[in-house]
């Protein structure tokens, strides 16, 4: 081999050399883009999965207080439904 094809084989190396690096850049370049999509729907599903907890635990809180205002009910009309039990079986007797 003389000098100039050595250096035209060099050249030609360099720019295969090259093309292959342009051809690995556009395809880490695609699958970055890959990798942000699917980011972006799970940050979707995220932020969906979020709002559907705040809205059990809203459901809870307000479950909580309609159990705690219905014991307190309770606690008033039970007896008074035993007073007029007894009223009326008093009344029945005489």
């Amino acid at each position: 081999m003389t000098d100039n094809q050595s250096t035209d084989r060099i050249v030609e190396l360099l720019e295969a050399i090259k093309q292959n690096q342009d051809v690995q850049l556009d395809r880490q370049e695609k699958a970055l883009q890959v990798q942000r999509e699917q980011f972006e729907m799970v940050r979707s599903q995220y932020d969906r999965a979020q709002a559907i907890q705040d809205r059990a635990e809203e459901i809870q809180e307000k479950s909580a207080w309609l159990m705690e205002k219905s014991r307190k009910v309770f606690i008033v009309i039970i007896p008074i439904l035993i007073v007029a039990l007894i009223l009326l079986l008093v009344l029945m007797v005489f």
